[in-house]
């Protein structure tokens, strides 16, 4: 990465932190957006661009928390709006619900890169954020099944927020800076999947476990999961009202543009020139095993998280006749955060050395191995009570989003591996397509598997949740022997 081929080529490189505009000798156009943007960083050599990262965060927490905040009160939701004939039948309807959203993200996440690529990243971001003001607010005071049905998918269509963000936090930093302002989106992201079911589980229902606070008849009565939208919803506002010092980054002008498209702007990071690529680049990613394999590997492990995500609330909240816990949604809150606090600790301490003494790839062998006995110890949990239950839950939530966590990073690492760097950004936007298909199955199927088992608490075979969490192994080890060849190759591309 020199400054040969700077004059005018189209791909050049120029020295760390030098404006687009000086990069190729583009003029000032003080009506565009980008080339203000680009002019305000020209300047801003050596300061921190902490209001902008902090923007960043806030926004992309924001979008976040709706994602899985309601997977503690689900089961009750679903009971309360009177769609199931029967108990057994809650976790039916509670998987559509749960996969209402991700279908809805799957259908429209292309689009909404088309339409920030076309008309810019903060129109797209707003609409984000009104949607959630919207759409979850009217999740919380649903009427009846369908309601919470459309108004969820509608909030996933509506949810185009992640690859803008992406993209305008590379935009709107200088190149420096440009890593760090994706690694809190990517944080934040973390942060808001692990602080959503915790807002979910401690205000639902709160008339019942706040009686001197909400009355019977007032709205959080009369609307019991109303508070937990809410909240998410006011947080929505403010960090509407944050995008009014939102700077507009994307170039408006036809002649000397910058190619500041999410794609471009992704393999911008990698340092490629993307005049290198050639026609065709992307179908040639379907002919690359090592990229394929760990894609396929990535999906199987996605699919098999979220699927536990939702059993493990609706499980835990159902009644023990029916091999549950019996917990409430706030038990299931508190486990949530107490397993999302120590996985932060792990992601931050424990995890980057395991990474460099362990190869990646026996690091997903062995969780995948451990997985197993976890998962299916979860039917003998109800066994238990007292201080023994609360350990032994929290402990195994602990293990099983850890390991989650560790092979999701792992595959990460080996997509990237598997290509160059000059079709990385196409790579990872095929695996992200693919992942939220899988994510958007995963919770049908599951909800679907748990109402079965509800009606086998006699079976010969597998009764009860034992039928659940084998279900949920014959993932793990679905994923287990295609991290062997021949189903999985290591990629060997040069960075």
């Amino acid at each position: 990465m020199g400054g040969g081929g700077g004059g005018g080529g189209g791909g050049a490189t120029t020295a760390l932190g030098e404006p687009l505009l000086t990069k190729k000798g583009r003029a000032y156009r003080p009506r565009c957006p980008g080339c203000r943007v680009d002019r305000l960083n020209a300047e801003r050599e050596g300061v921190f661009p902490l209001k902008d990262l902090f923007l960043i965060w806030l926004v992309t927490i924001t979008c976040t928390l709706p994602i899985q905040s309601l997977f503690p009160f689900l089961y009750f939701m679903i009971r309360d709006l009177h769609i199931a004939k029967q108990t057994q039948d809650i976790g039916f309807y509670a998987g559509f619900v749960g996969a209402s959203y991700m279908f809805g993200r799957a259908i429209s996440s292309t689009v909404w890169g088309i339409v920030a690529d076309k008309h810019g990243r903060k129109p797209v971001i707003v609409l984000t954020l009104v949607s959630i003001i919207i759409f979850n607010t009217l999740f919380g005071l649903s009427l009846n099944y369908w309601m919470a049905l459309i108004t969820r998918c509608l909030l996933g269509v509506m949810c185009g927020y992640l690859g803008p963000i992406k993209a305008y936090a590379t935009e709107v930093c200088r190149k420096e800076y440009n890593h760090l302002a994706l690694a809190v989106v990517s944080s934040s992201r973390g942060i808001g999947l692990i602080i959503g079911p915790a807002i979910g589980g401690y205000l639902a229902q709160p008339a019942d476990k706040y009686p001197s606070i909400f009355s019977q008849t007032s709205i959080f009565g009369r609307f019991p999961y109303f508070l937990p939208c809410l909240c998410i919803s006011i947080l929505a506002v403010l960090a509407l009202f944050a995008c009014i010092w939102f700077p507009e980054t994307l170039h408006k002008h036809n002649e000397d543009t910058v190619d500041n498209s999410v794609e471009a702007i992704e393999e911008s990071l990698a340092g490629t020139d993307t005049e290198e690529n050639g026609n065709g680049g992307c179908l040639q990613l379907f002919k690359n095993w090592p990229l394929m394999s760990a894609i396929t590997l990535y999906c199987i492990f996605s699919l098999q998280d979220v699927a536990y995500a939702e059993v493990f609330s609706l499980w835990a909240v159902s009644d023990r006749s029916y091999g549950g816990l019996s917990f409430t949604s706030t038990d299931v809150g508190n486990v949530l955060a107490a397993s999302g606090l120590f996985l932060f600790l792990y992601q931050m301490l424990v995890y980057p050395l395991l990474a460099k003494s362990v190869d990646h790839i026996t690091l997903v062998r062995g969780v995948a191995i451990l997985t197993i006995p976890l998962l299916a110890s979860y039917p003998f949990f109800p066994s238990l009570s007292g201080f023994v239950l609360m350990l032994v839950v929290n402990l195994a939530s602990f293990l099983k989003n850890t390991f989650s966590v560790t092979t999701i990073t792992v595959f990460n690492i080996l997509m990237n591996e598997a290509v160059p760097q000059d079709v990385r950004a196409a790579a990872n936007g095929i695996a992200v397509t693919l992942m939220s298909i899988s994510k958007a199955v995963a919770p049908a199927v599951a909800g679907i598997i748990f109402s079965w088992a509800q009606r086998r608490q006699t079976a010969s075979f597998l009764p009860g949740d034992h039928l659940v969490f084998f279900m949920l192994n014959v993932f793990t080890v679905t994923g287990l022997v295609f991290t062997f060849r021949p189903f999985f190759v290591r990629g060997s591309a040069k960075h």
